[in-house]
């Protein structure tokens, strides 16, 4: 996974490419807020995160365990429902959507999870779990269910032979391809990866890695990737948004945003990993302390508490995404010029 050049496109507006920036969005995100009750009170899971996935392009979401990636994922599909914010899918309302509407844009929307034997139900064959999604849209029945469902196991590197056969008896590496196959079946245009490949070995890794980029490439799908992982991040998607406590810290180009991270995290992240990890002081990378409590942030700036840079102003204010170098917003009132354009986070 050295080589970081992105895959041919297909985009809405023009021949396979690299899709233009202005490209329009086929999701979009703004303002979610989740937050969850609990006995010890409100866990602020999710807070005021906005993003824009353009189509056949990749937007990868970083950040420690605990930072609200799934979460976003959960609520960018609807399968939570979120305490506030929009949800947007190609044009359409997705948070007002329900019945017949809603399980039309969940046809052009799937979700590939983190466990490939644990999202597969130990009980179906092959053929049931890859063709539930046919059934459950009404697009084939019968002997058109099971042809489907052989083009779609051979795309992913299986087969027909496999179709009376279960999970269990699949590697990691195949559990995970048939479970690509089923978030396949209804054609999408979206497709969210939550951790899709932290459960495999590396080897195994980059052979999922690259048919999640040449199934891109082949049918203009749109990627949520989620992981914590930066390489694998760094290899897959055109845009990183950097997660922490819940809000996006920073977000830019994929390759610029690791390769210079503008934010102490960010750049905390980039430094556990030896082969991204930039030359400076040990002093600019090394946090402070534990994480918060999601139940009890910490006022202004979330990072803070851990940051060996705060100031006063860091513990009253609590920084907005802003411009600071071009293609690049950051939530750090100490990044840049205090007068950067502020964007909405």
């Amino acid at each position: 996974m050295s080589d970081h050049h992105r895959p041919d496109r297909v985009c809405a507006d023009g021949p396979p490419g690299r899709c233009p920036v202005n490209d329009p969005a086929l999701f979009e995100a703004h303002d979610l807020v989740k937050h969850f009750r609990s006995r010890r009170g409100v866990v602020q899971a999710v807070n005021g995160v906005s993003l824009s996935i353009p189509r056949g392009r990749t937007v990868g979401l970083v950040g420690e365990s605990g930072s609200g990636k799934s979460t976003v994922a959960r609520l960018a599909l609807r399968l939570l429902e979120p305490t506030s914010g929009t949800l947007s899918f190609d044009g359409a309302d997705l948070g007002a959507a329900s019945g017949a509407e809603l399980r039309r844009l969940r046809r052009r929307m799937q979700i590939v999870f983190q466990d490939p034997h644990g999202s597969l139900n130990p009980r179906m064959t092959v053929l049931q779990a890859v063709g539930e999604p046919l059934v459950v849209h009404r697009i084939a029945r019968g002997a058109a269910l099971a042809d489907r469902v052989v083009e779609l196991l051979e795309r992913v590197g299986l087969g027909a032979r496999d179709l009376n056969r279960y999970a269990h008896q699949f590697s990691g590496g195949q559990a995970q391809r048939i479970g690509i196959a089923r978030a396949l079946a209804t054609d999408p245009e979206l497709i969210v990866c939550d951790e899709a490949v932290s459960a495999l070995d590396v080897s195994v890794q980059a052979q999922v890695l690259n048919l999640l980029r040449s199934l891109q490439a082949e049918r203009g799908l749109s990627y949520l990737f989620i992981a914590h992982d930066l390489n694998v991040v760094r290899y897959m998607s055109d845009e990183v948004c950097v997660m922490y406590l819940g809000e996006i810290v920073e977000r830019g180009d994929g390759d610029a945003v690791l390769r210079d991270p503008q934010h102490p995290y960010t750049r905390m992240l980039v430094s556990a990993v030896p082969d991204l990890a930039t030359a400076g002081p040990a002093d600019e990378v090394t946090p402070v302390g534990e994480v918060p409590s999601p139940i009890d942030p910490p006022p202004g700036c979330r990072f803070h508490t851990r940051c060996p840079h705060a100031e006063a102003a860091c513990r009253d204010e609590r920084p907005e995404l802003r411009r600071v170098v071009a293609d690049r917003d950051v939530a750090c009132l100490l990044a840049g010029p205090r007068t950067s354009e502020a964007v909405r986070s």
